[in-house]
């Protein structure tokens, strides 16, 4: 029986633990947190948005970095098997909208409790508040790890392994454990890291106006962001404001496109608030409010076509005198601000509230059907440690089970041809 070492407690490295097990190994996990899961636990607001039930072909589409690089994990471990992997494990699913796959109790807890189940099952051993200081390697193949243990008072120790999985996650949500450990060790290991951004993270603006609309939830709008030259995404959904800025689902996955861009200079949030009309067929919906309030004035018209936040900050910025009579006003200056609500854009929030990390260990370095390093025999890399993301969804969580998947099989083929060769 084979050693394999899973460094990192949390999706990826669960799941990846579970198919080396499963396949005969000897499987021990180290995370440094005192639980497994701490991350997977807050993941979709703690309701887990396991996968999304799209067409495996619409999850390529999704992935915002090398989406090409994924073509053998999610044929390997395609969404509709995660679905009944957990289904298998008594965890019952439901789609909702966008296709995103929860739990049926809404409870990310019992994500975690199956997988920790499933390992106990299979005889997996899970070293808690431990921490992985090293990946050991001799003529280029793992001989083992050196941890630290909470309980010995950081006393080091070496403990050699056939093969190790790092599943380290990125540098998102510090909190739960998230430190980056996983560049360390890739980088000590000969690989390249690419440049790090926060992803999936709410925006700041410049304008006054945000912290005005705090707390203000806007559904069904479309949003572009552009450089003043071009549009660099597009999408319709709901957004939220904030005393910062902005975030909601729109936002999060416009920040994984345009963040690069946002670091080297502003940019310009679009928000189309009545992206099912055209300009003529809002003025006409203009006009008619205005035919049957004529006798009023402007800031006292325009009730029904604005939350009550909203209202004020639009009345401002169409530059029509509040007390001005709706019949006599221009209304196509008023309708393109509808059609057209600009804010700036000047940075993303920090890696505290970013969802993931964009960027990590370069996939041009490591074989895409096995997760196996091109540098170092019997290390493997999953999940969010590499350079893989992808916007809301489910998408990230099917990262992490496809590429953890393909790592826990392949530690089983790996090491099953080189025990025969021996033999």
């Amino acid at each position: 029986m084979s050693k394999v070492i899973v460094v990192g407690g949390g999706a990826a490295g669960m799941m990846a633990a579970v198919f080396a097990a499963e396949n005969g190994h000897h499987v021990q996990i180290y995370e440094k947190n005192d639980r497994l899961g701490r991350k997977l636990f807050i993941t979709g607001k703690g309701r887990c948005n396991i996968t999304n039930a799209s067409d495996v072909e619409e999850l390529f589409q999704a992935v915002v970095s090398n989406p090409k690089f994924l073509y053998s994990a999610f044929y390997s471990f395609t969404n509709e098997q995660v679905i009944d992997f957990f289904e298998n494990l008594g965890v019952k699913t439901k789609v909702e909208r966008g296709n995103r796959v929860f739990p049926v109790s809404d409870h990310s807890s019992d994500i975690i409790g199956a997988l920790q189940r499933e390992l106990h099952r299979l005889g997996v051993q899970i070293s808690l508040c431990t921490e992985v200081e090293k990946i050991c390697v001799e003529n280029e193949k793992i001989t083992g790890i050196i941890i630290s243990d909470d309980s010995q008072k950081q006393k080091q120790h070496f403990v050699d392994a056939d093969a190790v999985i790092i599943a380290t996650g990125g540098i998102s949500y510090p909190a739960t454990g998230s430190t980056g450990d996983g560049y360390r060790f890739a980088k000590t290991c000969g690989h390249k890291v690419t440049e790090l951004f926060p992803a999936l993270v709410p925006m700041e603006v410049k304008e006054w106006y945000a912290k005005q609309l705090q707390g203000l939830s806007l559904r069904n709008v479309c949003i572009r962001v552009t450089d003043g030259k071009r549009k660099l995404y597009e999408e319709f959904g709901e957004m939220l404001f904030t005393h910062y800025g902005v975030t909601g689902p729109v936002i999060l996955s416009a920040s994984s496109i345009v963040g690069k861009r946002l670091k080297e200079k502003e940019l310009t949030l679009h928000i189309d608030l009545k992206p099912a009309l055209t300009e003529e067929q809002l003025d006409k919906r203009i006009l008619r409010e205005f035919d049957a309030n004529h006798n009023k004035q402007f800031k006292n018209a325009v009730d029904s076509l604005f939350p009550a936040k909203l209202k004020p900050v639009m009345t401002e910025l169409s530059g029509i005198a509040e007390e001005k009579k709706v019949n006599e006003i221009t209304r196509m200056r008023f309708v393109r601000l509808i059609k057209d609500f600009k804010m700036t854009l000047t940075s993303l929030r920090s890696y505290s509230e970013a969802i993931i990390t964009k960027g990590g260990v370069s996939v041009k370095e490591i074989h895409p059907g096995t997760m196996e390093s091109k540098f170092v025999k019997n290390l493997y890399f999953s999940g969010e440690v590499l350079d893989l993301d992808a916007l809301t969804g489910g998408y990230n969580l099917q990262i992490a089970w496809s590429t953890a998947y393909l790592a826990g099989m392949a530690v089983r083929r790996k090491i099953y041809k080189y025990f025969k060769y021996k033999m």
